[in-house]
């Protein structure tokens, strides 16, 4: 166990993909863990329609703690991407926290940008008329869901900027949009990682955090498999590098998300 769990606080991941492949073999023993070490509720973001019905299944197993989203993820964009928009709305009626995790990505691939930003733009939309934040993933493509979030910003959209590691200026114009969080990972236990200077200047009420397990996990543990119950070694890094306590970190990340997701 983390010696950065104490008895009587808990987390929130606010971004966890327990359902992943990876975890074919130990999904549920993975939500326990996170259990046992304070992380006390999970948010599924959606991916596309191939790993949609896993999510919700393992989701179904521990109602009340685990809550699923809906989203198209920008590398699951093609030309056939408002197929699966449409799928996301037949499913509208289902329970859900947000819609995502969605957004644009130059890094993996430029060949549908043009649909990624018309997908992005469609699920901004659809998210202010069922009233749901968003989770947004951006990658290579700064300036791009910028642009998408002031033709939206008449429609005061809400959300989370997903693995978030961009500058101080970066943020100011993220807050200047509208009432946004950033999530904060493993990333932040790197060494040398900008944003663990960065989270400095990131005031506490605008951070939640995350593990996007399978991927980044923090140190000690980088190498391996990340999850959920690795949570407090990103607050007790997020913790020393804004000199405050890790009880601090754990209730006001905590109510962040269960105010922005409404859980």
């Amino acid at each position: 166990m983390p010696d950065s769990y104490f008895p009587g606080m808990y987390y929130i991941d606010t971004h966890t993909h327990l359902y992943d492949e990876q975890f074919h073999d130990d999904a549920e023993a993975a939500v326990a863990r996170a259990f046992d070490n304070g992380v006390e509720k999970l948010v599924f973001p959606d991916i596309d329609s191939s790993s949609r019905q896993a999510m919700f299944s393992l989701a179904g197993k521990f109602p009340g703690r685990v809550f699923s989203c809906l989203g198209l993820h920008p590398t699951s964009v093609n030309s056939l991407w408002r197929q699966e928009i449409e799928e996301i709305e037949s499913m509208a009626g289902r329970k859900i926290c947000a819609i995502g995790e969605i957004g644009m990505d130059c890094w993996w691939s430029k060949e549908f940008v043009k649909e990624q930003e018309e997908a992005f733009e469609y699920q901004i939309r659809l998210a202010c008329r069922m009233n749901l934040p968003v989770i947004i993933h951006s990658r290579d493509a700064t300036e791009l869901i910028f642009n998408v979030l002031e033709r939206c910003r008449n429609l005061s959209p809400r959300g989370v900027f997903h693995a978030f590691s961009g500058s101080r200026e970066t943020f100011r114009r993220i807050c200047s949009l509208g009432d946004w969080l950033v999530g904060i990972g493993g990333v932040v236990t790197f060494r040398k990682a900008s944003i663990a200077e960065t989270v400095k200047d990131i005031p506490i009420d605008r951070i939640v955090l995350e593990t996007d397990s399978p991927y980044l996990t923090p140190a000690p543990h980088r190498g391996e498999r990340n999850e959920s119950s690795y949570i407090p070694f990103i607050a007790r890094k997020i913790a020393e590098q804004k000199g405050i306590c890790i009880e601090e970190v754990a209730q006001v990340t905590t109510e962040n998300a269960e105010r922005l997701f409404g859980i």
